[in-house]
């Protein structure tokens, strides 16, 4: 950094200060943990990141087009529930697109409250993670679901399938990050949302329809839920009628975490990538140095902390306010 000034080796810091302080964590912990680096232990993380990271996709959507959404911990605790009874009921091949359909449902009425009713996203969702959880508790009657013949079914696939040696929910989650991140950078939609997110009003006057665009968010969050919730039942094949409770708060993290603003207009689906696995592996070296797993809380709100800042310190090329 040679020849830069003060202020233009605080900009750098801020706009890359992240990716600084995740090499650094992957250097201690490699340096604790020789397996930290493994090839197993890599594909272990990648692996146990999909469910996340593929919610974390769909929600950078909705926060560069300016809004929150908290309700996809409930959403995907209600589509793996749902996919699970109905796979005893009516079979996977039909309980697949029946809990798609079940949960875009959901995120098309989030979409409508905030897109064309105007409604204040951090509301809307917040009640939302409520009312699909109670409608979680209320369809399963306050039970765990399990598939009744484990052995007998190939739903296990998208959960515990391999393919060329890689684990399927990895292919998933690549797949998903790569259609997601052409839509959003290479069409005309993507455009919209980055020009929704960064002024609504210039936006409309420009003829963009804003309600649409936002609508169209909150549906491709609602999908991506419905992917991961598909994961996690495959994975499990059973599961308890909270299981995704308290993941909203991971899946904004790591989509704060790779640069998206929480005033919308700017972000990345690569980043967002990049985020997720942060919190990964982490998360994961923090296990392998013997610290509890009930540490990773304390670790996921520093980095929430740290990340906002650094997202105003980019905005402001500096760290610290000179407004006292």
């Amino acid at each position: 950094m040679a020849g830069m000034s003060k202020a233009q080796i605080g900009g750098f810091l801020a706009r890359q200060g992240i990716l600084i302080a995740f090499a650094l964590f992957i250097i201690g912990f490699t340096l604790a943990n020789a397996k930290f680096l493994s090839v197993d232990n890599v594909l272990s993380v990648m692996r146990s990141s999909a469910i996340l990271g593929v919610m974390a996709l769909g929600v950078t959507f909705v926060v560069i087009s300016g809004n929150l959404d908290l309700s996809v911990g409930s959403m995907m605790s209600f589509s793996t529930i749902v996919v699970l009874d109905l796979h005893d009921k009516i079979g996977p091949l039909l309980a697949i697109p029946a809990m798609f359909a079940m949960t875009i449902a959901l995120g098309a009425l989030i979409g409508f409250l905030v897109g064309y009713l105007k409604l204040n996203s951090l509301i809307v969702t917040l009640g939302m993670l409520s009312a699909i959880h109670g409608l979680t508790l209320t369809y399963s009657g306050g039970k765990n679901m399990d598939i009744v013949d484990k052995e007998g079914t190939w739903f296990s696939i998208f959960g515990q399938g391999t393919a060329l040696g890689i684990p399927v929910p990895i292919i998933i989650f690549l797949l998903v990050a790569a259609f997601l991140g052409v839509l959003l950078a290479k069409t005309p939609f993507g455009r919209k949302v980055y020009a929704v997110g960064g002024n609504g009003t210039a936006a409309t006057f420009s003829g963009i329809p804003r309600a649409r665009t936002v609508f169209y968010c909150y549906v491709i969050s609602a999908t991506c839920v419905a992917t991961a919730g598909l994961i996690q039942a495959s994975r499990s094949m059973g599961s308890q009628n909270t299981v995704g409770q308290g993941l909203e708060l991971d899946v904004l993290a790591a989509v704060i975490l790779g640069g998206a603003s929480l005033l919308g207009g700017s972000g990345t689906i690569f980043k967002t990538l990049i985020g997720v696995l942060i919190l990964g592996f982490i998360q994961n070296g923090l296990l392998l140095v013997g610290l509890q797993f009930y540490v990773q809380f304390v670790v996921t709100w520093v980095i929430i902390i740290l990340a906002v800042w650094l997202d105003i310190a980019a905005k402001r090329g500096k760290f610290w306010s000179t407004i006292a």
